[in-house]
């Protein structure tokens, strides 16, 4: 025990000790030693600054704009190169049946999944700020852009009567079908990618901070949820319809059980297997991920084996198995969109770009973080914009980074957006020599390689109950974000959960934690007496903070919490004092003795007025006196033990016009019952605000505001030692104060 202390003793003679003695200081005091720096350029001198042209800016401006120049000329390729390709090569596999499986989530062929794994990878190379992510096709996405696709392309467009008979069915025409859904999808993509770069231009990468990570959780995790009931009809082999907008999953799900009689038994078994497996291979390589060299590649695997059989037992004609069909070989020319399509997309074209950028800068961030590099949310956006702009004229769909390619790349060595190059080569040669041998490809496949690759993102139901834990308004968050996405599809249910998580920021302001202060002894600390019991309060004095600014959306609730508080509500001393009054004035009616005033002035001293015990010249002075006795000459007694209020600014950030009446005001109210109210702590930036508003008028001024709690809790000690007492509720600014006796 005596160890114990004595340790005690030596940790707290080895801490550092903070002493101060200073004068207290209040606003007006600050301002008179403090110099303001005077603001000598103008808006014109601003400007031409900004855009003054020197090699410096010139050089800086190309280094922004094209990030490939800050890292490839000191690129270490005795160090680098080798892990860079074999990173690529292993990405590369990867990204083929991913490319083939999300074109089919776009609603558009099989091969223009390959074309939006080659070109956009090409251009972030030169203009991304990541150097691990991978770019190309992304589930979430193309889902968003399936759902677009499907409504304005719908196969009830296409029905095509039959002219050797009328008893015939109609069919779909599916050639005229998907060429109208590619132009969409790449008339939608040149939206997207025009609106990432001026909104990169504009600085606005910003944006992201509001599409928070319990908001972008939930919403993936449901747009999962559309992804896996998407794919059950490829699963199954059933032909059903494609629904998108509100209840599309419910629709969707209806439709397959309505038809799940007609299930293909061989594509039901092919995909089962296949999904096993799949999920097999994906356990093993997260659990032996530090032992193994790479990932063991299960979709590549897959995709040639079920290749391989399809051809072999001819799945297709035998076994009325649907397969991917028609891979064109080679590249195609660039193409002009069809721009008459835009009418209809713009507000989709939002919700895409918004949506591609968040998943691709929480992911660079991540990577950035773990690898000691910087990315730029900016130049994310431009080059995002880029990629989806440049390579819609190539009949691409909109692009992201996947969060299951980027661990690949990743994990098996990948440094820089080399590794990328490789992965786009490794996709030209597959789109140019190729590509024709996967055209057996059981869709069922690609339905299992899909839904595998969903298990990350069902694993994030694991957020409810840790949210439930730390923080029940992101749980509420991320249940809107969910729900809603499910619900009411992809587009809506992002746009009710960015506008429930700006109602929760509000419900924030609006009902911020407020707590009375109290001093913990020998320190400088203050801290809310309801959860410290070494916090003590100081004898008529109440300390409120609010962590809070005071803004029109809570200047009413910061006022009145003020009032409860404290336990002083100005309006019910008033009531109380003017009950006093006519109780008094009523007393004295009966009262006979003789009433001595004295009439103290601060700077003249006390003077005495002697009034007869006769009632006959109280009757004749009645009309004189009597009135005033009522409001001035009554004593009145104390109703509220509290004489001073201090206000914490400490976590003010700003005030508005509306928040700055409500101060004044309560500061008026609380003046006119002889409470004295000080601000302390105020930021200088909020006093800049203040001074705009004109706050400092009338009685409210600068010497009221101190820069700590203690300068202004020593302040309101020493004021209420030496001012004397108002008994009768006077306004503390009267210079005349009057005390009566009864003789």
């Amino acid at each position: 025990m005596d160890q114990g202390a004595a340790a005690s003793r030596k940790d707290a003679t080895s801490q550092l000790m903070y002493k101060i003695e200073r004068p207290v200081y209040d606003e007006a005091f600050i301002r008179l030693q403090l110099n303001r720096k005077e603001k000598s350029t103008t808006l014109r001198q601003r400007l031409s600054h900004q855009f003054r042209c020197s090699s410096e800016k010139a050089k800086a401006a190309a280094l922004n704009f094209l990030p490939i120049l800050t890292w490839l000329p000191s690129y270490p390729v005795k160090k680098y190169l080798f892990s860079d390709v074999v990173s690529g090569v292993s990405t590369g596999v990867v990204q083929l049946p991913q490319g083939l499986a999300y074109a089919m989530l776009a609603a558009v062929p099989p091969v223009y999944g390959l074309y939006s794994s080659f070109y956009p990878l090409l251009i972030y190379i030169f203009f991304g700020t990541s150097r691990h992510v991978s770019i190309g096709t992304f589930a979430v996405i193309s889902l968003m852009i399936g759902g677009v696709v499907v409504r304005e392309a719908p196969d009830s467009m296409f029905y095509i009567q039959p002219t050797n008979g009328t008893n015939a069915t109609a069919f779909v025409d599916e050639e005229a079908r998907d060429a109208r859904r590619v132009s969409v999808a790449v008339m939608l993509t040149t939206l997207v990618g025009i609106i990432q770069i001026v909104l990169g231009l504009l600085r606005f990468g910003f944006v992201a901070i509001y599409l928070t990570e319990p908001l972008v959780r939930g919403f993936t995790t449901a747009a999962s949820m559309h992804v896996f009931v998407s794919q059950l009809k490829y699963l199954l082999g059933v032909k059903t319809q494609r629904f998108s907008g509100p209840l599309s999953v419910i629709y969707s799900v209806k439709a397959v059980f309505s038809d799940i009689t007609s299930t293909n038994i061989t594509s039901l078994i092919v995909g089962l297997v296949c999904l096993i497996f799949l999920y097999v291979v994906k356990d093993i390589n997260e659990r032996f991920k530090k032992k193994l060299p790479i990932p063991i590649p299960g979709e590549i695997i897959v995709v040639i084996v079920s290749t391989g059989i399809s051809y072999g037992m001819s799945l297709s004609t035998d076994y009325k198995v649907d397969v991917v069909g028609k891979i064109p070989t080679g590249l195609l020319p660039p193409a002009v969109p069809e721009f008459s399509l835009l009418p209809s997309l713009v507000t989709d074209s939002f919700a895409v770009a918004v949506v591609g950028f968040s998943i691709d800068i929480s992911l660079a961030k991540i990577f950035a973080l773990k690898y000691g590099y910087s990315v730029d949310g900016n130049q994310e956006l431009i080059a995002l914009g880029l990629c989806n702009f440049i390579s819609s004229f190539f009949r691409t769909f909109a692009i992201t980074c996947s969060m299951s390619r980027s661990l690949v790349q990743e994990s098996t060595g990948g440094k820089t957006q080399i590794a990328g190059l490789v992965v786009s080569l490794v996709v030209l040669v597959v789109v140019v020599a190729i590509g024709f041998v996967f055209q057996p490809l059981p869709q069922t496949v690609l339905a299992a390689i899909i839904m595998v690759n969903l298990v990350g993102m069902f694993k994030q139901f694991r957020d409810i109950p840790t949210l439930w834990r730390t923080s029940k308004i992101e749980l509420a968050i991320w249940l809107v974000a969910f729900v809603a996405s499910v619900l009411l599809g992809l587009e809506y249910g992002l746009l009710v959960a960015v506008t429930f998580a700006i109602l929760t920021v509000i419900y924030r302001t609006q009902s911020p934690k407020t707590a009375v202060l109290g001093h913990v002894s020998d320190t400088g600390l203050y801290c809310d007496v309801d959860e410290y019991e070494e916090a003590a309060e100081y004898e008529g004095i109440k300390i409120f903070c609010s962590n809070s600014s005071i803004y029109f959306a809570n200047s009413d609730l910061y006022v009145n919490t003020l009032k409860e508080k404290t336990g002083v509500n100005p309006e019910h001393i008033q009531a109380a004092w003017k009950a006093q009054r006519k109780r008094k004035v009523a007393n004295s009616k009966h009262n006979s003795t003789v009433k001595i005033c004295a009439k103290y002035k601060k700077e003249e001293g006390v003077t005495h007025e002697v009034l007869p015990c006769n009632p006959v010249v109280e009757e004749q002075k009645n009309g004189e006196l009597g009135d005033k006795a009522s409001e001035t000459d009554i004593f009145i007694e104390p109703l509220s033990t509290v004489h001073s209020i201090i206000l914490d600014w400490t976590s003010a950030n700003f005030i508005d016009s509306v928040g700055a009446k409500a101060i004044k005001q309560i500061i008026k109210e609380y003046t006119a019952v002889n409470v004295h109210v000080v601000i302390a702590s105020c930021s200088r930036t909020l006093l800049e605000q203040l001074d705009t508003l004109q706050f400092f008028t009338g009685i409210i001024t600068t010497d009221m505001v101190f820069p700590t709690v203690h300068d202004a809790v020593l302040h309101c000690q020493h004021r209420n030692s030496h001012q004397p007492n108002n008994l009768t509720g006077a306004n503390t600014g009267n210079q005349e104060e009057v005390v009566e006796a009864t003789c």
